[in-house]
């Protein structure tokens, strides 16, 4: 059963200035550990791909908090959702701490796809009860 969807639109012009002002500090607030590597490996090989791949992930957690219904409201935070991707490409939902503890008490499990082109980036979340 479907107990939230949630989508987000994001340009990605507005993430790479936001980058430029903060630096790391906006990536560290945004991006968990796991993120954070795929971030330094895709910026180094081209700048651009790390700021698209900070943009989707942006997008995609915007995407989850609406979904499960708490916003940017504990225990929902940056950090304790990670968007990952399967070796096939296909990207997936890790939590952590709190936010993990109260979604699987909630009984629920999460979709998510993500997309990027010219200057926006955009996830879409389904949230069910398993």
């Amino acid at each position: 059963m479907i107990v939230g969807i949630g989508t987000d639109v994001c340009d990605i012009r507005r993430i790479e200035a936001t980058l430029a002002r903060q630096g790391d500090r906006f990536v560290h607030k945004v991006l968990g550990d796991a993120e954070r590597a795929v971030w330094q490996r895709r910026g180094a090989r081209w700048p651009q791909r790390g700021v698209r791949y900070l943009a989707t992930r942006f997008s995609a957690k915007e995407a989850f908090s609406k979904a499960i219904g708490l916003g940017m409201r504990m225990p929902m935070s940056w950090r304790r959702c990670e968007i990952l991707n399967h070796p096939s490409g296909m990207p997936y939902i890790v939590l952590h701490g709190e936010l993990k503890a109260w979604f699987d008490a909630q009984g629920l499990r999460a979709h998510v796809t993500v997309t990027d082109e010219t200057d926006y980036a955009a996830s879409f979340v389904v949230v069910e009860r398993h």
